[in-house]
């Protein structure tokens, strides 16, 4: 074979698997050898039309999702006026997204959630219990009452865990190592004893009781655990897993 016909050659297979042409016909092919087509032309041309619709789905609800959470960074969760009615503003265009069914679909909603939790600096591993208790089936139409639950429990959830963040470095001298286990676990009992003793039931009603701990009652809490000696040491992972238990557990589940 000549070399300039051979490099098109190679050209050519190289674009088609970059394409993932060979996958798309096998799977094509898979398929019409499964339903036993009487119209096999018919049949591949109805395959790819599907495939070319719900691609062009993913492509206009990715749109959507960008643009509601645009909305939900406008303001934050405290300035509670404006924040209600972005969540308001991002469920319709998520809803619309969905096709308007009477709620956005599961799967948005979840995606949602997701990337507010992400934007908010909460690592992945430590926001997915709180995903789980907020969780909804994919296919299900979520209502706007659980669609705000859900948005402001991960704006706030996020606040949450930087309060907690800054906690853990009051105790932890960075050239010395982790902080004492027994320093931790009294910054996190009085972190426990002030969610325990807030007014109310909702996910803002904890953040502001986490941010009111005095520094008399974090004094009182360390000079106590110093007393104890040393018993280990806990880095700022499990500090952190710690202290997102206590909020997570009392986040109500939805169902």
């Amino acid at each position: 074979m000549p070399e300039g016909k051979a490099t098109k050659t190679d050209s050519d297979r190289e674009f088609l698997s970059q394409a993932g042409v060979g996958e798309l016909l096998r799977g094509a092919i898979l398929k019409m050898v499964e339903a036993r087509s009487d119209d096999p032309i018919g049949f591949l041309a109805d395959h790819f039309c599907n495939l070319a619709s719900v691609s062009e789905t993913g492509a206009q609800e990715q749109q959507h999702l960008n643009r509601a959470l645009w909305h939900l960074r406008l303001a934050h969760h405290s300035q509670r006026s404006a924040f209600s009615n972005n969540v308001r503003v991002a469920y319709d265009l998520l809803n619309r997204a969905g096709g308007g069914g009477g709620g956005v679909r599961g799967g948005l909603y979840t995606q949602t959630l997701q990337c507010l939790c992400s934007e908010g600096g909460v690592p992945a591993s430590t926001s997915a219990p709180l995903l789980r208790r907020l969780h909804c089936q994919d296919h299900e139409a979520v209502p706007y009452d659980i669609f705000r639950h859900g948005v402001l429990t991960c704006a706030v959830f996020s606040d949450y865990i930087r309060q907690a963040q800054r906690l853990y470095a009051e105790v932890c001298c960075p050239d010395e190592g982790p902080a004492s286990q027994a320093l931790c676990l009294a910054v996190l009992g009085t972190l426990k004893e002030a969610l325990e003793t807030s007014q109310g039931c909702d996910a803002i009603r904890y953040l502001e009781a986490s941010a009111k701990i005095s520094p008399y009652k974090l004094a009182q809490a360390i000079a106590r655990a110093q007393t104890r000696g040393p018993g280990g040491d806990m880095d700022a992972k499990e500090f952190e897993n710690a202290a997102a238990e206590l909020f997570i557990t009392r986040v109500k589940v939805v169902s």
